[in-house]
This record gives structure tokens, sequence and C-alpha cells, in this order.
């Protein structure tokens, strides 16, 4: 076998399907794909676990060993398994560019797939529903089974049971992923386990090609997080009214909890400025990357389609919107990664392995938070397709996000033995992600308890890139939020890190030589309890007025804003109160 060519003449999938390899990698194998199939061939395993970073190319690594498979006689049908049905289409296309038919239309009921076909592709929840069936086919033939993000195959659920029940006597398994931990304890069907120096099992992956390797290859794209904080005000199901800075480290998890729902609310000014933020970063990649696309990942149908009308408002330009309930989901997103359009917005769609390789810009606008799935929507804008494109992530300023985007390159394993654990978000667990994925009352009575987003105000917070940080901060459309996004769309990472510290020396400088007046401006000490006093005042006006006419809090704040100027209630001075609480009795008594 030779281990440095794709495949036979004739075939043309590239090292990272559907599009092709990131420059300087065509024709030939990428480096990691030949050292794995050296591998897999040299042990000739009943089971191997590759683990691969998103983009990679695990789909071309799979259906090279599958042709080779075929090719020697070792095998004489194959089963993919993946999680969704867009999926399975996937797997068949791919497959079909290289000689093998697999049929992506099965159905349990059909009993046996057609004579044209070597092989199906089913969702793990398909062989759940009937895992004798899938067994019994298993056992007619020479099956070589590839479990396409394996991690979902965890003990502790149907699908797991089901796979195991359905594969166990399959003449090969070739299992994939590239998130290879979960949030439980349950053990993945077909993974071994070792015990690491504390006693905790942790799995053992045959190949691993890691994110930070990837890069260094130019295999994916270097990922740059741009994080926006601002002022929060909300009211909780109590009737008390509450103020946070989003991202503050000193308040409690239900404080930054509650910050963060107030800053993903449709109503208020945080979701609409960093979206109008996003569009502007996604207008600066795309004069060099022509069809650059965003992503925009809301947490449930009502904000999804509220979002996608203020990026209509923003760009002139209708969204293309998923939504989990829309039989169509598959074809829309198909489409979007054909053409050329903006953006896209979606519930939660960051189904493993759904490429739409064009995607350069991304805004994290949910609340579901642990480490899978910040993995797996991170993933949806790594693909690179030629050197130098990179991503952009907008994100809101919390605490577990930026830990997560500061270990991007971490690499982790899927440990058993460990105590359970609550800390690492406020979203989903990873056991109902895919219950979530395909319907979203499981989130909604998480996110939907009794809550009155008030007020959210956005600002410039950090660019966080290679477990760095910067920036100083920075009011919405300032110098100091421009400098980061104007970066160009095509840079080395190395490229990007330079640039990034640059850019923050500018603004060290700025900051330096600003007149003294400036600094001035504000009087050197505070009266807090008037404030306060004025604070609470202009609040309750504010709430008898959006009574009065129906308008939302946060746009009577706005229209204050714009008509008196100043900052966010919480950072206005006095002067800037009394002149807002002025205007709103104007407004009560008939005065323009």
């Amino acid at each position: 076998m030779s281990s440095d060519t794709l495949f036979g003449s004739g075939a043309t999938l590239p090292p990272a399907y559907p599009e092709r390899a990131a420059w300087g990698t065509a024709p030939k194998l990428r480096q990691w794909q030949s050292e794995a199939l050296e591998k897999y061939f040299h042990d000739s395993p009943s089971d191997f676990l590759a683990v691969a970073t998103p983009g990679a190319g695990k789909t071309t690594f799979a259906l090279r060993v599958a042709t080779e498979l075929v090719e020697r006689g070792v095998v004489n049908r194959v089963t993919v398994v993946a999680p969704t049905d867009h999926l399975k289409r996937q797997w068949a296309d791919a497959a079909a560019r290289v000689g093998l038919a697999i049929d992506p239309n099965f159905k349990n009921a059909d009993g046996r797939h057609g004579g044209a076909f070597i092989g199906v592709a089913v969702t793990y929840a398909q062989v759940a529903s009937k895992p004798m069936l899938h067994r019994a086919k298993t056992e007619a033939a020479r099956t070589l089974v590839i479990l396409d993000e394996i991690h979902h195959g965890g003990d502790a659920l149907s699908w797991g049971d089901g796979i195991r029940e359905a594969f166990e006597p399959a003449t090969r398994r070739l299992a994939l992923t590239g998130t290879p931990f979960r949030s439980d304890t349950a053990a993945i069907p077909f993974v071994e386990y070792a015990e690491d120096r504390d006693g905790i099992r942790r799995s053992r992956a045959d190949y691993t090609y890691g994110y930070g390797q990837a890069l260094k290859d130019h295999v994916v794209r270097p990922v740059m997080f741009m994080a926006y904080s601002g002022q929060m005000r909300w009211r909780t199901s109590a009737g008390e009214e509450m103020a946070a800075s989003l991202g503050e480290a000193s308040v409690t998890k239900d404080i930054t909890a509650q910050a963060w729902r107030t800053a993903l609310n449709p109503t208020g000014e945080w979701i609409p400025a960093v979206l109008a933020a996003a569009d502007k970063r996604l207008t600066e990649v795309r004069r060099t990357v022509h069809d650059a696309g965003g992503l925009v990942i809301a947490t449930d149908h009502d904000d999804a389609r509220a979002y996608a009308g203020q990026l209509k408002r923003i760009t002139g330009e209708s969204p293309t919107v998923i939504l989990s309930d829309d039989a169509k989901a598959s074809s829309k997103i198909e489409e979007f990664s054909a053409g050329d359009k903006r953006w896209m917005v979606a519930v939660r769609m960051v189904s493993e392995g759904v490429d739409v390789p064009r995607l350069a810009v991304g805004v994290y606008a949910t609340s579901t938070a642990t480490p899978l799935f910040f993995a797996q929507a991170v993933g949806r804008y790594v693909r690179a397709r030629r050197r130098g494109e990179t991503a952009s992530i907008f994100l809101p300023s919390v605490p577990n996000l930026m830990a997560l985007a500061n270990q991007l390159e971490l690499e982790r394993d899927h440990a058993l033995d460990r105590p359970e654990k609550d800390d690492e978000g406020f979203g989903l667990e990873d056991a109902l992600m895919e219950a979530a994925n395909r319907e979203d009352k499981a989130s909604d009575s998480l996110t939907k308890q009794k809550f009155e987003a008030l007020e959210s105000q956005a600002s410039f917070d950090r660019v966080l890139f290679d477990g760095g940080e910067f920036g100083t901060g920075g009011e919405m459309g300032s110098e100091d939020e421009q400098d980061f996004l104007g970066i160009p769309g095509l840079l080395d990472a190395d490229q990007v890190g330079q640039l990034l510290r640059q850019r923050q020396q500018e603004q060290q400088s700025r900051r330096k030589t600003r007149p003294a007046a400036v600094q001035a401006a504000e009087p050197l000490v505070v009266d807090h309890r008037q404030l306060t006093e004025l604070r609470g005042q202009l609040a309750k006006n504010v709430s008898a007025w959006a009574a009065r006419t129906g308008m939302p809090h946060g746009q009577v704040h706005s229209e204050l804003r714009r008509q008196c100027g100043g900052p966010a209630v919480a950072q206005a001075n006095e002067d800037q109160l009394q002149r807002r609480l002025q205007k709103l009795q104007d407004w009560f008594i008939g005065k323009k």
C-alpha cells in the first residue's frame, strides 16, 4: 500500500472533504493521515480510535481505510454511524467520490439496503431504536463500522447500549472524534481506557492530531475570540432589580448567568451592537476572502428569529435561518455553504462534522457553555481552505467562556472515575445535547424562568488568541475596537499574534499621551448614594413610560441616550442622569 497518495485513479476526494486541502497539501495525504494509516494497517486492529481536530480530514482518513479494506477483501460491507441525518448524506456523498456506494436513506423498516450499495449510513438514534436489526446485518457480512463522533456513545445513553449490541460482531470498527471528552463519566463503547498516575481511567486514542499541531501545519485556521462586556440590568423572579457588568469577576455564578441572559436578550442593546461589530469584521474579511460567511448560534427559536431580523436591518440582506424542527434544514445548510450569503442564524446548530468551510466569523449568542459544546461550536469555523484564512468568534466576556477560549489548544481525554461536577457551564450537560439539537424545549425549560431583562449596553473588552489577551477595552465604535475589527482576513498564525501585539502597544501608547483634561473631566469624588438614588428613580420612570407606551425598557434607555448623550446607566454621572430624568418628564407632559 502506498501511504502518501489519496485514492486510486479517478478518485478526487481531497485530504479535507468537502473542500480542497489546505495550502500545500493536495494531492497527497496529509502527514497525520499518512502516519495514522500506516499505524492502522501495521496493527490491523479490530478497534481503532482516531482523534483529530475538526477540519483536519477525518472523513478522508476513514474512507481511505474503508477502500483499502474492501480492496484487500477484509470487509465487504461498510456501515457509517453519524449523529444526524445531515451527516449521513454528507458521508454518502464523500464515499461516492471514492467509489463506495453508501445508502443514506436506509430506514429500519426497509430491513435491507439495495443491491447497488455496499453499505448504509445511519444515525445513533436509528441504531438505538432497532439494535438487533443492525446486529443481524452486521453478522451477515464482513462489516467495517465507522463510528463518527464516537463520544455520543456513552453507556449511560440508549445510543451507547444500541451501538454495543449492534456492532459487537463487526469485523472492524473505526471510531472517530474531534472532541474526545464528555462532562459525564459514562464509558464510551469500543474505546480503551487506561489508568493514569492518579488512578483515573482515561480514554486512550490510537492516533491523536490536536489543534495546536494542525495550526502549525496550516491545516486549520487561527481563531481570534472577540470578547464584549457591558453593563446589564434585569429584574429577578422575586421582583428585585439587579445590575452588573458582564463578566465581572467579583459576582456570583448566578449573577453572571443572569447578566449573560440579559446580554443575549434581543430587546436590549448588547446583542444588536455585537452583531453590528461582527458584520464589520465580516466585511473586512471579505475584502480578501470574498465568499466568507458568518454564523450566529442562538439559544432558541425566538432568539434566532429576532437575531435574524436585526441582521437584516444591519446588512439589508435576509440571513439563512436554521431551526431544529425545519424539515428543510439540511438543504438550507447545503445551499448556504455553496453560496455567498453573508449570514446564517441557527439554534445550537453545532452538530459535529456539519461543514460550511466558508464560515469565518461567528457570534456565540447562546448560554450553553459546556467544554464539549464550546469545542464543537469553534470547530465550525476552523476548517482552512487556503493558507492564511483566519476565524473570528464574538462572544460575551464571561469567565467560563474566557477560560474555554484560552484553552483552545488543550488536548483532552475522556476521564472516568472522577467526581461529577456541575461547574463547567450554565447550559445543557452533554448527555442532553443531542436531544436539545433535535428539540428546543429542554433548553427553554432551563432559560425561560421568571426573568425580565431591563437594559443591556455593550462595550469592547479584549481579544483572546493563542492563550494571550490583547486590547485595553473601549466603547463601541471606538478607535480601540476598530484596531481589532480591521485586522486583515488573510494572515498566518504568527502574523496574527504579531499584529495583535502591535495593536496592543499602540493602544497603550495612545492612553499614555491622552490629554490630562480628559482625565480631569470627571470629579475626583463621586457621591455614590446620590448616583444610586438617581439610577433607581430613572429605572422607575422608564418602567412607567414603557408601561404607558409599550416600548421595551431597552429601547427607552436607547432613545434617552440618543437624545441626551452619555454612556449606559451604570456608567452615567449625576448630570447625565438628571438630563435623562428631565427628558422623561418632558415626554410625560407632552413636550418635544
